[in-house]
């Protein structure tokens, strides 16, 4: 049987603004999958009341960002006149297009004392034609992101759109970036409904892909993805990106 995983990509550590994250893209045996060209894993960390995150103001051209936090808080500020808390479960979509500025710090109200941060930052690269549009920005309540469940396993469609589910994030091409999560074992044939290069990455607990463990800190990308087929070991969170069939 042709094994489904074509390459495993394990975190390296990176500096951000005072603050330590997992690089999981680009990798320099692979520099994106389908349009997600760079993914940092952000914590997750206690920071004490004299650290903060402070990335300053830099620039921004032919990409699109998403920031997904699980916990703790970013405040984003750019060039557009945008300035907005990022809070778990919430969504923040810049794109670029031709150029935009921005920032991202720790909230005012949380530099003087202890704090966590755990989270996603994801750059997209936008189709040519799109690569010089006018820069925008939004930003999502997490209630507005669709969430389903199937026997007993947890749907959560951050971005994109899959199996006839479509998130509100104003993306620019075909993917998904999608939420998988199991309170107890399970089996979980996906490979029907993906389509191109698929990344998969397991936030927490374990999943088995034939025979084999994969825990933690470790990407997994396809080499077939018809064949994404798993299994969760029990309470597991695991995020499937890529692009689908236009």
């Amino acid at each position: 049987m042709q094994s489904p995983i074509g390459l495993i990509v394990e975190e390296r550590a990176a500096n951000i603004g005072n603050f330590m994250v997992g690089r999981l893209l680009p990798f320099r045996e692979k520099r994106a999958v389908g349009p997600f060209v760079f993914i940092d894993h952000m914590g997750p960390a206690c920071l004490k009341e004299y650290q903060n995150v402070d990335v300053p103001p830099h620039p921004h051209i032919g990409i699109s960002t998403l920031t997904y936090l699980f916990d703790g808080a970013i405040f984003h500020n750019d060039s557009l006149g945008n300035g907005v808390e990022i809070k778990p479960g919430e969504v923040n979509w810049m794109t670029a297009g031709k150029g935009v500025v921005h920032s991202e710090r720790t909230p005012e109200y949380l530099r003087k004392q202890d704090k966590y941060l755990h989270g996603f930052q994801i750059w997209i690269g936008l189709p040519k034609d799109k690569e010089k549009m006018a820069p925008t920005f939004f930003h999502y309540d997490k209630s507005e992101i669709p969430v389903w469940e199937e026997n007993g396993i947890e749907f959560k469609l951050i971005a994109g759109e899959i199996s006839g589910k479509k998130s509100p994030v104003q993306v620019h091409s075909p993917l998904y970036f999608l939420e998988i999560k199991t309170k107890s074992a399970q089996k979980i044939a996906i490979g029907d409904r993906l389509f191109g290069e698929v990344g998969m990455y397991v936030l927490s607990g374990t999943v088995k892909v034939e025979g084999n463990d994969y825990g933690t800190k470790q990407l997994l990308i396809a080499k077939n993805p018809s064949l994404c087929e798993f299994e969760t070991n029990g309470e597991t969170i695991i995020y499937l990106f890529g692009e689908t069939l236009s």
